[in-house]
C-alpha cells in the first residue's frame, strides 16, 4: 500500500504546531497502525542523518503494551479516536482498514486538560490526579478474606467489572465536543460504588473526584454519547447517570436517607 500521511508535528509544548505531509510505500495491509508509524520513522532515520529540521526527525507517539490493555496509544485518526474501527485501541487498528492511495490525518488528543508534549504525545496525568483524589478503597492490611465472605449480587458484580474495564486511554475526552471526562470518572466511581467495599467512602470519593475533574479543566457532559461510541472497551454511558446519582446523594442526603435510597 502507498499512503499519504498528514501528521501533526510540534517541537515542544511551547512552540506552534503544524501538519506535515509524508509519503510512505510498501505497507502491508496486515501490519498494525503503530507498526506502520514505526516503518515511517525508520524511513525518516534512513533519509535524514542528523537532521536540523525537527520535521525530518522521527515522529514521537505514545505506546506501551501494543495489546489493547494499557491505554497509552491515543491517536486521533481521520477524525476519530483510535481510528476507523469500533471497540479497539490504536495498536489494534490494522492497515487493512485503509485503501491503497489513502490520505491519513493523524493528530494527538485535543483537550486543554491533555496538553501536547511533543508531536502526538500528550500529558494525560490529569487522569492520574483524578484517581489520586479518590479512586481507591482504604483498607487495613492483614490476611486476605475468603472470596465468598462478602456477598455481592451477581448483577452488581458484573456491572462493576464492566466499569473496571476502562483503561483510561482518553478516547472519551477526545471524542467529546466539550472534552468531558465524565465517562472515565463515572466508570472509576461506579466500579467502587457498586461493591460493598466501596460504600464506606462513597460520599467523599465522588465529591473529590468530580471536584478534581472540574479543576483540571475538563468540560461538561452534553449527552451526545460520542464517548460511549468511541470507547475501546465499550464502557456504558449508564455509569454517568450512576455517578450523578452518587453525587446528588453525597451532597444532599443524610446517612439514613442514603441507606434507604441504596436499599441496604
Amino acid at each position: 500500500m502507498d499512503l499519504t500521511l498528514k501528521i501533526w508535528r510540534q517541537k515542544n509544548a511551547k512552540t506552534k504546531g503544524e501538519f506535515v505531509t509524508y509519503q510512505i510505500s510498501g505497507i502491508s495491509p496486515d501490519c498494525s497502525f503503530l507498526e506502520m508509524l514505526d516503518q515511517m520513522n525508520e524511513k525518516l532515520i534512513r533519509e535524514n542523518d542528523e537532521p536540523v529540521d525537527f520535521r525530518k526527525c522521527p515522529v514521537s507517539f505514545d505506546h506501551d503494551c501494543r495489546e489493547g490493555i494499557c491505554g497509552m496509544c491515543g491517536l486521533f485518526i481521520n477524525g476519530r479516536p483510535h481510528g476507523p474501527d469500533e471497540a479497539i485501541t490504536t495498536c489494534q487498528l490494522h492497515m487493512r482498514k485503509f485503501k491503497d492511495g489513502d490520505t491519513i490525518v493523524i493528530e494527538p488528543w485535543r483537550s486543554r486538560a491533555f496538553p501536547i508534549i511533543k508531536d502526538l504525545l500528550v500529558d494525560r496525568s490529569a487522569f492520574d490526579k483524578i484517581i489520586q483524589a479518590g479512586g481507591y478503597v482504604n483498607v487495613n492490611t492483614g490476611g486476605v478474606p475468603d472470596a465468598n465472605s462478602i456477598l455481592i449480587k451477581k448483577n452488581n458484580a458484573e456491572l462493576a467489572m464492566d466499569a473496571a474495564a476502562c483503561i483510561g486511554c482518553g478516547a472519551c475526552v477526545a471524542a467529546c465536543a466539550n472534552a468531558s471526562a465524565m465517562l472515565f470518572v463515572s466508570a472509576k466511581v461506579s466500579q467502587l460504588a457498586l461493591l460493598p467495599q466501596g460504600k464506606v467512602e462513597s460520599k467523599e470519593r465522588v465529591q473529590k473526584m468530580v471536584r478534581t475533574m472540574d479543576k483540571l479543566g475538563f468540560g461538561n457532559c452534553s449527552n451526545t454519547y460520542a464517548c460511549e461510541f468511541e470507547c475501546p472497551k465499550s464502557v456504558n454511558r449508564s455509569n454517568i447517570a450512576r455517578m450523578n446519582l452518587e453525587f446528588i446523594i453525597a451532597k444532599t442526603c443524610t446517612e439514613k436517607e442514603t441507606v434507604r435510597i441504596a436499599g441496604v
